[in-house]
């Protein structure tokens, strides 16, 4: 069983029904136009040249995709490109669409202009991709009727639409299906000043009164990524008002962290363990990834999709041929003396 994780950038259902509790008192927390999009600054001004031209011209947004790590918006902007040429957005993901039949009826329902969303598209079927290139590019799909000497093709007009692809592993996608993308583009993590007035704007929408201090300590701790703010932020609200009067106070939301685990820079239990195991058991590294799995009794995948970001992003971590490295500034975290034996040069 996998364990939870509160600073995980994955999406979880039971957010989804939590907005949806909250909906009734305030609209939800996702912006739905550029001007009230904070962060990704030369992306969200790429974004609106393209949607402005687009418009301009009478034609539909080109094909977009959005890649980097979890949780930075890439669902959101797809919705805010919706909202700002006037149309609807559908959401689907690269594992639901596991055949033809699945595409034909997504892009078959699709309005003029509609924006059709794929998460983790890096997982689609060859098969279906080979359906989407046509129509991502002809806007018409070919269906295959019946079998053998009977066999007939039909082919099935498509209104001209946006596909916006999201992917946490770009690497992994088609060289094919890239380059069917008129913009590939990258969202980086935020900086504590973005996350502030991300904050701030959601504590509002919840009707939460929170001291800038707290907030500022919560855009610290939440590893650059606005949906483990918004998340913590909820934690920290519901501690506030058993724990308090329902005001969130700086030294409500340091004793909210310290319950989940969460140190002053947003590391939890399993980000310390990762690099305790580095250096406990494979005496700082190298150490393969494989081996470091084994010892966390983790996935490879998890760590390198969901541990390994923030970590590099931090400078806690180096990635080298030879394996992983826990860097000086990692032993300066955790408290621990770096061996003498190090070398200086890897672990500055």
């Amino acid at each position: 069983m996998p364990r939870e994780r509160v600073v995980s950038a994955q999406a979880r259902s039971d957010e989804a029904a939590a907005g949806k509790a909250d909906k009734p008192l305030h609209a939800t927390l996702r912006p739905e136009r550029f001007d009230h999009y904070v962060g990704q600054r030369d992306l969200l001004r790429k974004l609106r040249i393209t949607v402005q031209a687009a418009d301009q011209r009478g034609e539909p947004v080109d094909h977009t995709l959005f890649h980097g790590p979890p949780g930075l918006g890439k669902t959101t902007l797809a919705h805010v490109i919706a909202n700002e040429i006037g149309t609807k957005a559908h959401v689907t993901a690269g594992p639901a669409l596991t055949k033809p039949a699945d595409l034909v009826g997504v892009v078959t329902s699709l309005g003029t202009g509609d924006v059709l969303f794929i998460d983790e598209i890096h997982r689609l079927s060859r098969v279906v991709e080979e359906y989407l290139y046509v129509a991502m590019e002809d806007y018409k799909i070919d269906i295959t009727l019946d079998s053998g000497s009977h066999a007939r093709v039909v082919t099935m007009p498509v209104k001209p639409f946006t596909l916006v692809g999201a992917t946490t592993r770009i690497g992994l996608l088609t060289a094919p299906m890239r380059a069917r993308f008129g913009l590939v583009e990258h969202l980086d993590f935020y900086p504590p000043a973005d996350l502030l007035v991300i904050l701030q704007a959601n504590a509002q929408k919840l009707g939460v009164k929170a001291e800038a201090t707290a907030l500022e300590e919560l855009s610290h701790r939440s590893r650059g990524t606005p949906r483990v703010a918004n998340r913590l932020l909820r934690r920290v609200r519901d501690f506030a008002s058993v724990e308090g009067d329902g005001d969130i106070t700086a030294d409500l939301c340091r004793r909210a962290l310290e319950l989940e685990g969460i140190d002053a820079i947003g590391l939890d239990a399993l980000d310390r363990s990762f690099l305790r195991a580095l250096i406990d058991v494979y005496s700082g590294g190298p150490a393969g990834i494989e081996a470091v799995a084994a010892t966390l009794g983790e996935e490879r995948d998890t760590l390198e999709d969901v541990i390994e970001p923030y970590l590099l992003q931090q400078g806690l971590l180096a990635r080298t041929r030879q394996g992983r490295r826990v860097t000086k500034k990692a032993y300066d975290h955790l408290g621990l003396p770096m061996p003498e034996s190090a070398d200086s040069g890897l672990f500055a």
